[in-house]
């Protein structure tokens, strides 16, 4: 599956295209041409590293496989370079994994370590610093605690069956001898159903009855407190008489209808005068004399001479009278109105009057019907009471033996039933005490494992450094014989059959054999099965043919395999990249210089 790669300003490289394929691939190129910086992309890719170019305020690296894509960013801000986006690897642990045991560059750190001959314990057991091993052995303590008291529990329960069973043996007996004593009871008083039946009745009915009576009590108090409030009101009634209104306000209507007769025939001889004195047509009604001082006419009614002013005079008076009759029918209105609204009183007062009278009836005779139904309910309740009493005396003795048998039987089949569910429990719980047992055992072990990682760990890469020095004693000419980790994780070197210092080594041999440790790292924390990616980088120190003895060994560690080659190195059976069309920063400088 090949993963494809895109690459801006990381580490030596400003853009770039690349892919690594399954297997061997080889980044080979001179000096300066960003091999190195390729390897620092992939690690930026896995969320190891964050080398963003000298200079560059933002980097980035993006991978593409079959299945997903992952895209890093890397920012600098205040002179610190932060990282964003969705690395390969998202867990520390496996970071710490694979910087420690995958990216096997000159600057890891075991490989530093060795060269150096510093102390490599640490570095070989870091991982276990984010495995929470304490943590972890708490957890489970708890958890073994637990299962341990509910272990103790299903023991405890296993040992309660006995007596359990035992217990609801005895409690069924008991249950059938008092069934037993009560069907006994029932064929020697006839099953004492009727007469209960009918004390049931009888009590159900006194109850009705007492309810009914109730209703009619509250009824008769509601029914007389608004017969009081009635005769209180019908008593308080003030009931003017309307026949004087009646003659008045018929004698004051024929007074105004006489006086507004008297207004429209006044009107009407007004209107008519003044119409022909304004208008000027007092020649059709009389013949009219033309005197220097004031015209002269012969009055049209009387016959007698008149002046036009006189004439006037008498309309002006004539107005007048009609003013007086219209001021004195108002007056007739008023006092009509006033009469009026008398008379609507005295009515109105006359209909609730009459309906006070009919409505107190109606309740008086209501309450007459209510009291004598309370009565005969009274009557009624006293009857049962006698016979509830005289019936409750002759099926006492037999209610009360009934009563205690069912009481017991009840009592009985609830305890059976108690003791039933305890069983059941208690089964339930017994039937666990195997699996509980198993699962005690296996927190056991996992606690017992846990408290021997660092031990196993140490064992497994103590071994795995010896099968790996062994297999690559076999392929290199070495000037060492072997090479061991102590417990201590100090790292002894035989030459001649006696210990040597690691600084008597060649770089080559020291590079070896911190090569050898990492690997040993690498397979104890099972590294392959996390980071599918294993880089070598900063070789020089090999030649051409242990480089690539070093490479047919490490090719099956991991799915990818990332070294760096100078072009002289001999040829790898794998995919090969060239950087040739990559713009590194190398070619910026040369293109200063050329400048």
């Amino acid at each position: 599956m090949t993963w494809q790669f895109s690459i801006e300003n990381i580490a030596g490289i400003r853009q770039g295209e690349a892919r690594i394929e399954p297997g061997v691939n080889v980044v080979r190129a001179s000096n300066w041409q960003g091999k190195s910086s390729f390897l620092a992309s992939i690690e930026t890719a896995l969320g190891t590293a964050t080398p963003l170019t000298e200079g560059q305020a933002t980097g980035q690296v993006t991978v593409t496989t079959a299945d997903e894509e992952f895209a890093v960013t890397l920012e600098r801000a205040e002179g610190s370079v932060s990282r964003t986006g969705t690395p390969y690897l998202h867990d520390e642990y496996d970071r710490v994994c694979a910087t420690l045991f995958a990216s096997l560059d000159e600057t890891n750190e075991i490989r530093r370590a060795v060269r150096n001959g510093e102390t490599i314990e640490h570095l070989l057991t870091r991982p276990l610093d984010f495995e929470n091993i304490d943590e972890r052995i708490a957890d489970l303590k708890a958890e073994r605690k637990r299962v341990e008291t509910e272990r103790d529990r299903a023991a405890e329960a296993a040992d309660r069956l006995p007596q359990l069973r035992t217990r609801v043996t005895d409690l069924e007996s008991t249950l059938d001898e008092l069934h037993a004593q009560r069907a006994e009871l029932d064929d020697e008083t006839g099953g004492g159903t009727d007469s209960r039946d009918q004390l049931s009745e009888l009590r159900a009915e006194r109850d009705r009855v007492d309810s009914r009576i109730d209703r009619l009590e509250t009824t008769a108090k509601r029914v007389r407190e608004t017969l009081s409030e009635k005769r209180t009101e019908l008593e308080s009634l003030s009931v003017p008489s309307g026949e004087d209104v009646e003659r008045e306000l018929e004698t004051l209507h024929e007074e105004r209808r006489d006086v507004e007769r008297d207004v429209e025939l006044l009107q009407s001889v007004y209107e008519a005068n003044k119409r022909v004195l304004d208008e000027g047509r007092t020649e059709l009604l009389t013949d009219v004399s033309h005197d220097v001082l004031a015209d002269t006419v012969q009055c049209w009614l009387c016959g007698e001479d008149a002046t036009r002013d006189g004439i006037e005079a008498q309309l002006a008076a004539l107005d007048e009278r009609i003013r007086e009759l219209d001021s004195q029918a108002d007056e007739y209105r008023e006092r009509a109105a006033t009469l009026e609204a008398k008379r609507d009183e005295s009515r109105q007062a006359r209909r609730r009057e009459t309906e006070l009278t009919d409505r107190i009836g109606a309740l008086e005779s209501r309450l007459a019907e209510t009291e004598e139904s309370l009565e005969t309910a009274r009557e009624r309740r006293a009857e049962l009471a006698s016979r509830i009493e005289t019936l409750a005396e002759a099926v006492d003795a037999t209610e009360e033996r009934v009563l205690e048998l069912e009481s017991e039987i009840k009592y009985t089949e609830t305890e059976v039933a108690d003791v039933r569910a305890d069983l059941e429990d208690a089964e339930a719980q017994a039937d666990q005490l195997s699996t509980l047992d198993d699962e005690y055992a296996s927190l056991t072990a996992e606690i017992s494992e846990l408290r021997g990682r660092k031990a196993e760990i140490k064992r497994r890469t103590r071994e795995a450094f010896s099968t790996a020095l062994d297999d690559l004693l076999e392929r290199f000419d070495t000037g060492f014989e072997t090479a061991r980790l102590t417990s201590g994780f100090d790292l002894v070197v035989a030459r001649d059959g006696r210990e040597a210092r690691l600084d008597a080594l060649s770089e080559g041999e020291r590079e070896v054999l911190g090569l050898v440790a990492a690997v040993a790292g690498h397979e104890a924390f099972d590294v392959d099965e996390r980071v599918p990616v294993l880089l070598l980088d900063g070789l020089g120190g090999l030649a051409s043919d242990n480089l690539r003895t070093l490479v047919d060994y490490l090719r099956d560690r991991a799915a990818y395999l990332v070294l760096t080659a100078y072009p002289e190195h001999e040829g790898f059976d794998g995919h090969e990249l060239s950087p040739a069309d990559w713009q590194v920063v190398s070619h910026d400088s040369d293109a200063e210089t050329a400048s």
